[in-house]
Formats: C-alpha cells, structure tokens, sequence
C-alpha cells in the first residue's frame, strides 16, 4: 500500500535498491517460504502466554489466503510459497495442545482486486467482488475450519449492504456448525464500528480508560510501529512487558479483553522477543489470574488516591482485586475507593501467606501496610494484586 498506492518516498527507495527492475508484489509469493513453522511450537508458546483465545490473520487486504482457498487461485499459502494449509496446521495444533479457543481474522475488502476496484466505481451499487470472493471465503473458512471467533476486518468504506454481513451472519448464528459457540467483532460496513458487534474493538489499540456498557476488545500490537514482523525495528519498537501488563489491567478492569499482536516471519518463526513477552505474561499471569479470568468491572475503575491501581471484581467469590502496578516506597499502600469495616474486611496480596494490616481512611478509603519482602521474596514482578474481601 506504502509502496505501490501511496508510493511513500522510503518505501519505493527501498524496492528500487534491494529488488530487481519490475519486481511486483506478487513476486514476494514465493519468497514466503515458512519452512521454519512449527504449528506446535506455537501452540505451546500460545499456551504459556495465558491467552484464552488465538486469532490468525487468514487474509490481509492484499488478498493471499493462509489456506488453500477455491477462491484466490494461485495466490494462497497452498499454491505458493509454502505449499501448506497454514490455517489447518494451526488450528489443528491449538485444538490438540491447549483449551484456547481457536479463531479468524479475515479482511472484508481487497486493496488491488479488480473486482472490487470496478465495484468502487460504481460506489458499490454493483457486488462482483463479494459475491464472488469475500463471502465464498467466509462460508468455507467457517465450514472448513470452524473458527469461534471471526474477526472481521477492511470494509472498503462500502456499506454492510455491498457486503451482505446481515446475510451472512444470520447464518454464522442460525445455522453454520458454530453457530452456539461463535462471537464477532465490530467491523462488518462502514458504520457498524463500534455500533454492531459481539464485541466492540473501536479503533486499533483502542483503550479508552474507562468503563464501556458493551464487551469491548483492545486489540494492539508489540511492535508500537507495526503489525506485521519488521526486520529493522530497534529495541525501543517494542513495548515492554510493564507496559503490557499495564494495558491488560487497564483494559480488564474496564471491561475489554486483550488482543496482543505479534507479526510472525516469512520463515514461519515467532521471534524470540515476541516469544518473551508472551512468556512473561504467562508468568504473570499464573499468579495474578484470579483478578484477570472470570473478573467483572467493578464500581470504580481506577483509584482516586493512587494512580497506577485499578480494579476488577470477581463475582463468585464476592472480592474485591486491586492490582498496583508501582510498589510504594513507603511500604504502604492507600486507597481513596474501598469502603472497609473493621471485623469484616480482609486483605490479602496473591501469592504471599498472611493476611496484611490495614486501617480505615474515614468514610472511605483504607491504608494497607504491605510486607517487607527482598526481591526474590515477592511473588511477582511488573504488578501486584490485593484481593479484599468485605468490602462495601
């Protein structure tokens, strides 16, 4: 797109000095090899991040499909490149080796189709291109491989008319072989945005910082530049794991799921610090789960006192978790929103023994003394959970 439609300076430089005269896009198809793709391996690493769920990226807006589909010929991972069904690879080792659930991103519209380039013309009162490629794609992807999440994607500023989305998810809900396990996002027309959906994702990295009336869905990216692999990115490119731990809490306590986006290689690999970064927050994770999984959004979000604290409710258990992303100095911790009652309450830190100290502030608010622990004594790193209980 850089290249070829907006014809960025840097980018047809770049193609100028490192690729043959006439190189075309379509020339990069077989140098998309992925003969390092493991679909286990990636299971595994999955696994290990915590993640509930997996999206794939089944097609991007320039059209090359990961499976072998009937309806992009000659331009998909089976035909070229790879000359494997990535998407069945995948799917079928997520199934086999974890409990997350296994879903599908898929790209509405099509840079560079003709098809849907005439139809452009006709400011989409003619449906060449979804009739005979986009929604073909949807029923066989769903069919084939039984995604429980489509995330769709790229409607071309046509509306959900030119696509047929009511149509096709009349379907995916009524009668397809997802139908009572399926959930879908937002982006199905121009307008439906935020407006229609499942689940709402808004914006890319949408994360509004307060709480929304419908489930939402922050979905981001490690590289803050980019989502797809970047071979030049520089250290400073990719967010740190305090500040993923910082958008998951941020992003949960005001009601939204995370979808944190790593681009793969052309060989198939997760780089190592994609890998890192989803192991650490598999770590983090395993202790402070309780506030995360199964949680609500409580009354408040965020603490008024002390910035950096926010809040999640877990229903079952009737306890209040409010994770801190700084350890104070001091060694106490206040808190301007919990209402304590003295003979009720209880705090209690995850992943440490004993029950902590705390006083009342008033009519609102509590101190809690945390305990003296050396680094290796702490249970965690990058953020701590305070689970109350008998709190108003």
């Amino acid at each position: 797109w850089y290249w070829q439609k907006e014809k960025r300076w840097s980018y047809v430089k770049f193609m100028e000095a490192n690729y043959p005269a006439g190189f075309s896009y379509e020339d990069f198809g077989p140098l998309f090899t992925a003969e390092f793709f493991d679909p286990n391996q990636w299971a595994d690493v999955l696994k290990a991040s915590g993640a509930k769920y997996v999206v794939l990226t089944s097609k991007h807006h320039e059209g090359f499909t990961l499976w072998g589909s009937k309806y992009s010929w000659n331009w998909n991972a089976v035909d070229v490149g790879p000359k494997r069904d990535l998407v069945a690879e995948l799917a079928a080792s997520v199934r086999n080796r974890t409990d997350l659930r296994f879903g599908l991103y898929h790209s509405l519209f099509e840079w560079f189709n003709p098809l849907f380039l005439e139809d452009a013309t006709h400011v989409f009162k003619t449906r060449e291109f979804p009739t005979s490629k986009s929604l073909p794609e949807l029923y066989e992807i769903v069919t084939k491989y039984q995604p429980e999440i489509i995330w769709s994607d790229g409607d071309g500023n046509a509306p959900d008319t030119y696509w047929n989305s009511t149509g096709f998810l009349a379907w995916l809900y009524n009668d397809s072989p997802v139908r009572d396990t399926v959930v879908t996002n937002d982006r199905w027309g121009s307008g439906s945005m935020c407006t229609h959906g499942g689940f709402y994702t808004c914006s890319d990295r949408y994360n509004p910082g307060h709480l929304l009336p419908h489930k939402w869905e922050n979905c981001m990216t490690i590289d803050k530049k980019s989502w797809g692999y970047r071979r030049n990115a520089q250290l400073e490119d990719y967010l740190t794991i305090e500040d993923l731990v910082k958008q998951l809490v941020e992003t949960v306590s005001c009601g939204g799921n995370l979808l944190m986006n790593i681009g793969p290689t052309h060989d198939g690999r997760i780089a190592v610090i994609f890998e890192e970064r989803l192991r650490q927050m598999g770590a983090w994770l395993k202790v402070n789960g309780e506030a995360i999984y199964g949680t609500k959004p409580w009354r408040a979000q965020n603490d008024t006192l002390t910035p950096e604290v926010w809040y999640t409710f877990s229903p079952k258990e009737g306890i209040v978790n409010a994770i801190f992303l700084n350890w104070p100095v001091s060694g106490t911790l206040e808190l301007g929103e919990p209402q304590a009652k003295l003979g009720e309450t209880e705090v209690k830190l995850v992943g440490y023994k004993e029950l902590l100290k705390w006083v009342a502030l008033g009519e609102k608010g509590i101190v809690i003394v945390l305990p003296q622990l050396t680094p290796k004594q702490l249970p965690c790193q990058w953020g701590w959970t305070l689970q109350l209980t008998g709190i108003n």
